[in-house]
């Protein structure tokens, strides 16, 4: 079989190759190519020792000379070449005691995670597949090389690394290997929390992320997320609902865009219901669930070492994605002002992926009303509409100098402005807001916390 190869992977085969060297670009873009999917990277397998493909090429880096790989540079762009290696014992499920170069191919083969990623090819030998990789792509499935235990003993990550390869790709999983993954899920403590967080976010904005299901039925999420174990069977008894809390979240996650925040938003919406979770007259009531659900988020993105900017979206769409409004200017002007309107296209998706989780009864006619209340949306910001402080006429220096005293008086007079001119535009000059500005001072509800509903 012929696979086409970069022309700068090519070069370092070709050139490995030319100094009597083996070289094979290995593993995954081995197995995107068959599959006719684009190689995110191409990773080059060679027996040429670190210090031979150094002395080869003249642009390196030591990116992992300990471990056998050298980066090379072929005209600008970086290639990982890695010897052939035999890795010994591993003590922590997740690094070999020691490595040990070898010269043979097989040998490097063997140390691989799964069937599908152990095949290696160049265009003089062709496909090198000692393990079946192609019999498993051709029957999609998920399948360990060797002995499953033996391959997640050596770094348990593999274990996530199968439910997410399954997910990309729509394979099922080897019963024998599923069996080994059951058996040490709870290794996956071992690992740490941002090889966790890279896997479980590949999984999520794959093209299967229900398969997270999978992840909890082989007692994965218990380990590395327990707030999913938590809405497994949850029931919503709602004329809104007839899917239980679990189901509703794995159909919310399959209709909105595979975005990391979207995803993760989707997958953590709900976590909060269970704790909040009462019964009246045979109903079931969760009230202020979005909260619980923010709150736990909060906790989750920290956990996973998830960074400021991930963790901030998706904690502020996780608390905001139940908040009641209407398709009316001062309603939608409202909602702006408490999402924001840095993450109100992001919060519109995650409102009309929730909606395409409910009873389908009620799903037509509010998604209809979604619709009505993003044209508003579109048409306020269309006219650049005052909804927030910056955009007030009037500015924090221009009220002190009308007489209202620095501090929290100051911050909330601004606050309560905005409320005004969010249900009457027109109040939105300079003149009017200087007035009102000293009645709003004088009132003894200033301090009054806003009213937030939900759903």
């Amino acid at each position: 079989m012929e696979m086409y190869i970069p022309e700068n992977a090519a070069i370092i085969i070709e050139r490995l190759m030319a100094h009597g060297f083996e070289a094979y670009a290995v593993g995954g873009c081995v197995r995107d190519s068959i599959l006719g999917r684009e190689p995110e990277d191409w990773d080059i397998t060679t027996s040429a020792r670190p210090e031979q493909v150094k002395q080869i090429f003249s642009r390196t880096v030591d990116t992992g000379i300990e471990h056998g790989t050298v980066t090379v540079l072929v005209n600008k762009e970086p290639f990982e070449v890695t010897t052939y290696r035999v890795d010994g014992a591993y003590e922590d499920h997740r690094h070999p005691k020691e490595v040990a170069f070898t010269a043979s191919l097989e040998e490097d083969l063997k140390r691989r995670d799964f069937t599908i990623n152990a095949m290696a090819y160049n265009p003089k030998t062709g496909i090198v597949d000692i393990f079946h990789g192609m019999e498993d792509l051709e029957h999609q499935v998920i399948r360990c090389v060797g002995e499953p235990g033996e391959r997640f003993d050596e770094d348990a990550l593999r274990i996530l690394r199968a439910i997410r390869f399954s997910a990309q790709l729509g394979f099922a999983i080897d019963p024998k290997t599923e069996e080994a993954m059951a058996g040490r899920a709870g290794d996956l403590k071992n690992i740490s929390a941002e090889r966790i967080r890279v896997e479980l976010v590949k999984l999520l904005v794959s093209a299967h992320p229900e398969r997270i299901h999978k992840a909890w039925e082989l007692g994965i999420t218990k380990v590395i997320l327990p707030e999913y174990d938590g809405i497994v069977g949850v029931e919503q008894r709602t004329p809104n609902h007839i899917y239980d809390v679990e189901t509703h979240t794995l159909i919310a996650l399959e209709n909105i865009p595979p975005e990391p925040v979207l995803r993760l938003t989707m997958l953590i919406h709900d976590f909060g219901k269970p704790v909040v979770k009462k019964t009246d007259g045979g109903r079931d009531i969760f009230y202020r669930h979005p909260e619980a659900s923010a709150e736990m988020a909060k906790r989750i993105m920290k956990r996973l070492k998830f960074d400021n900017y991930t963790s901030e979206r998706v904690c502020r769409l996780v608390k905001w994605h139940g908040l009641k409004y209407f398709p009316e200017e001062a309603s939608v002007r409202r909602a702006l002002n408490r999402v924001g309107r840095d993450i109100f296209d992001e919060f519109i998706r995650v409102q009309r992926a929730d909606i395409s989780a409910k009873n389908p009864k009620v799903v037509p006619d509010k998604l209809e009303l979604l619709k009505k209340k993003e044209a508003v949306y579109r048409e306020i910001i269309r006219r650049g509409d005052c909804f927030e402080v910056k955009t007030l006429a009037v500015n924090g220096r221009d009220l002190i100098g009308a007489g209202i005293p620095q501090g929290p008086v100051l911050g909330a007079v601004l606050e309560r402005l905005v409320e005004r001119v969010i249900d009457d535009q027109a109040l939105n000059t300079r003149e009017k807001l200087l007035e009102l500005a000293v009645e709003v001072r004088d009132d003894p509800t200033i301090f009054d916390e806003k009213a937030y509903f939900f759903s």
